[in-house]
């Protein structure tokens, strides 16, 4: 009884029951396909959150392999478009792009016989097309994107000028001479050398001037030396020795006639010598320092003091001081008259340029012209042959420069940087040239071509800075003397005629001057020979 009745509930079941299969409609139950919507929607959402963990899984893998790497990161390659072949690039973006799906459906196609026949063949025509079209052999060896560009250059310069003045190296500040400015040939060695023992090494005195009749006047320490160009012959004109400290400060020829010397000695007295009878004819007082530049205008002799002041001498009367400018507050070493007579420039150790008129008598403290320009001691001095009002200035060390001026209306026509200490400076009477002796570092000699201020050539001879300069007569020949107790004779404005003939003056007298005759050695003492 109890076996019939489990069976009958087992029976029921299975007859009666969803899952049997036998007695299921056509037409899905709507909770079944609710179920059924629900797992799809549940297995998708599983899938999306396993791509999102292995993405970010993939980045942190990349993030670590690239942190690690010394190249540069981020977006900071940026192309130069200077650097890129534009037609190069648009072909092999285009290639790229249809070789990706075109290619590998021929390649599909074609036997792998001839596959590889067209491989090797593909290779040759892509190179002789692209040299056909785009002028370029080797498609490979160009990018799309080019940063082979180097940095712009800096616009500007970039050195600080106040940490040195200059190097003391012979290539510092060292430019190139231009020799095709001139026609003629110009020796860069001295002709001849002479010894000048106690030349003294001072920036602001005048120890040297060369006569109209080609006589040189060296002041050696207390003592006046004139040489004759012409026969070689020294003789002692005189000597100062009142005190130990006593010394010849200046010298300067009378302009015309060469036989009287103006002599300022560091007592403060201007002395007026007769060369021929070889004595003194006068002593002319006024300054209370040393006398460290003369210049002459006719019978008028200016003399510049360190006592800051200058004073014109009327050499032909007893009372001779006709005219006292005041305008310097520093010692006096430059002084120059116009060739016309009508302008006097003075440079001091104040750093003034000034212009005095000739007019000027009694005492004046205000020149024409007051120029502050310079930065340092304007000692050289120099008026134009060639242009009426053209005055060239030269300063020290903490200047080094030429200025130009125009005298007339006070204009400054140019300046040029010439690297080193300007000692003196002399134009030459042929060309419009200019020649600067300069100090430290190299202590050359320079001739500059007017206006322009190309540097035709240096002149390297002497161990010390170039103090003075004095020229020839005829022109041909210029003297340099230096701290390093030498005098050099060069041949720098001797035009080509007169280097053909010989000239005249100290380059033309060969014949009679020992030295050029190898009787006595190039290099002589001026103080043995009496």
């Amino acid at each position: 009884m109890t076996k019939n009745a489990v069976e009958y509930e087992h029976l029921m079941d299975t007859s009666f029951s969803d899952a049997n299969n036998t007695v299921r409609t056509s037409v899905m139950p709507r909770w079944e396909r609710k179920k059924q919507k629900m797992l799809q929607e549940q297995k998708k959402q599983q899938q999306q959150q396993q791509s999102q963990t292995q993405d970010a899984s993939n980045t942190s893998k990349d993030g670590s392999s690239g942190s690690g790497s010394s190249g540069p990161q981020g977006d900071r390659f940026i192309p130069s478009r200077a650097g890129m072949n534009m037609e190069i690039s648009k072909h092999l973006m285009l290639s790229c792009s249809i070789n990706s799906s075109g290619d590998q459906m021929q390649e599909n196609m074609l036997p792998e016989e001839q596959r590889a026949i067209a491989d090797s063949q593909k290779d040759a025509y892509s190179s002789s097309l692209s040299s056909a079209l785009l002028g370029v052999d080797d498609l490979q060896d160009n990018r799309v994107m080019a940063y082979t560009e180097k940095a712009p250059v800096p616009v500007g310069d970039t050195v600080n000028n106040l940490n040195v003045l200059y190097s003391a190296t012979s290539a510092a500040g060292k430019k190139k001479s231009n020799t095709k400015l001139v026609t003629r040939t110009i020796p860069t060695a001295p002709s001849r050398v002479l010894d000048a023992p106690d030349l003294m090494d001072d920036y602001y005195l005048n120890l040297l001037s060369w006569s109209d009749t080609n006589i040189l006047a060296v002041a050696l320490a207390q003592t006046v030396y004139l040489w004759n160009a012409g026969t070689g012959q020294i003789e002692e004109l005189c000597t100062f020795d009142e005190g130990p400290n006593a010394h010849i400060s200046s010298v300067q020829w009378v302009q015309e006639g060469g036989a009287h010397l103006a002599v300022g000695v560091s007592s403060g007295m201007t002395q007026l010598w007769d060369v021929q009878q070889g004595k003194q004819l006068r002593g002319m007082d006024g300054h209370t320092d040393r006398v460290g530049a003369l210049s002459w205008n006719r019978h008028i002799l200016s003399s510049g003091s360190r006592d800051t002041t200058i004073i014109n001498h009327d050499v032909r009367v007893a009372r001779h001081n006709v005219a006292s400018l005041q305008g310097h507050t520093q010692e006096v070493c430059g002084l120059t008259w116009s060739p016309d007579g009508e302008t006097l420039a003075s440079g001091g150790n104040d750093n003034l340029l000034c212009l005095w008129n000739a007019s000027a008598s009694g005492v004046q403290s205000t020149p024409r012209y007051r120029f502050t320009d310079h930065q340092a001691a304007v000692k050289a001095l120099a008026w134009s042959p060639h242009e009426r009002n053209l005055l060239a200035t030269g300063a020290g060390t903490a200047d080094r420069t030429i200025k130009f001026w125009n005298t007339s209306t006070g204009a400054l026509l140019n300046s040029i940087d010439t690297g080193s200490q300007v000692c003196a400076l002399k134009w030459s009477p042929f060309e419009k040239e200019i020649l600067s002796s300069h100090g430290y570092a190299r202590n050359q000699l320079c001739l500059w071509k007017y206006p322009s201020m190309a540097k035709i050539k240096e002149f390297e001879r002497h161990t010390s800075r170039v103090l003075h300069l004095a020229v020839s007569p005829d022109g041909g020949t210029v003297l340099s003397a230096a701290a390093d107790e030498t005098l050099c004779f060069w041949d720098i404005f001797a035009p080509p005629s007169a280097a053909a003939k010989g000239g005249k003056g100290a380059a033309a007298v060969g014949a009679k001057d020992p030295f050029r005759q190898g009787a006595a050695p190039k290099t002589t003492r001026i103080t043995q020979i009496r």
